[in-house]
């Protein structure tokens, strides 16, 4: 799939948003609202639940689906608050030594006045840091957009998957096109020069599996559940110093820097 046809695939209407997989996956999940210093942003779910038996805490990008849902939701455009609650349940996961499930789905943070003023590059640099030190296994899941910082804040993880059909960027297309051709018109080319899509991503290294898009079609979404449990038992059995070491050599091997 080429670069700008991902972007499409991963915007296309009625595509399964972070709630579905949620619903389809994790046994009963008890989601957690607000960040205790501001309130509470529905662009973010985090909660816990259960993952084939096991206790996992689960945060998700949520777009919506109609369109009073994705206004509520702000198309997945998180605020500061929606970060500083995911690090919140990341925290009380890595507490109760339960793993983390991201799965992430944006085109980027929201870039309001509002947001801004409450910190919003601080508290996407803030989730950065703390995940990549954080005591517990981490798997983040690009199930749509992955638009930057706003997607990286949430995958800073021992491992990040991508279904077939979605993105992982630096900048949306449009974005990048207005800077450099000041043209969003040209967003295409753009796309096709970022090397975007999931192949692109895991023959540079940034990614570690490809999910295929019918694997998340099918009710119970089995082999995405089953592939989980299997990578979090892996990395449950690490020893903490272990995991961490590993955690940090895969980012600093990413584009071929020393490891």
């Amino acid at each position: 799939m080429k670069g700008y046809e991902s972007v499409q695939a991963s915007r296309a209407k009625g595509r399964p948003t972070a709630l579905r997989y949620i619903s389809e996956m994790i046994d009963g999940f008890v989601e957690m609202h607000g960040d205790r210093r501001f309130g509470d942003d529905p662009a973010v779910v985090a909660g816990v639940g259960y993952l084939s038996g096991r206790p996992i805490t689960v945060v998700g990008i949520e777009k919506g689906g109609d369109t009073a849902e994705k206004v509520r939701r702000n198309f997945g455009s998180a605020n500061p608050e929606g970060y500083r609650k995911a690090l919140r349940q990341i925290h009380l996961a890595e507490k109760f030594h339960r793993p983390v499930l991201c799965l992430v789905d944006t085109s980027g943070a929201f870039c309001g006045i509002g947001a801004e003023e409450r910190g919003q590059g601080e508290a996407i640099a803030e989730n950065m840091y703390e995940l990549m030190t954080v005591k517990t296994p981490v798997i983040s899941v690009v199930i749509g957009e992955g638009g930057s910082g706003g997607a990286l804040a949430l995958a800073v993880a021992d491992e990040v998957w991508m279904l077939e059909d979605a993105y992982y960027s630096v900048i949306s297309p449009e974005g990048a096109a207005s800077i450099l051709w000041k043209d969003a018109g040209r967003a295409r080319d753009a796309a096709d020069n970022l090397r975007l899509t999931a192949q692109d991503l895991y023959d540079l290294g940034v990614i570690e599996k490809i999910i295929p898009a019918a694997d998340t079609r099918q009710s119970g979404m089995p082999h995405l559940k089953q592939a989980l449990a299997e990578a979090f038992d892996r990395h449950l059995c690490l020893e903490t110093g272990e995991l961490l070491a590993q955690r940090y050599k895969k980012f600093r091997g990413i584009g071929g820097g020393e490891a």
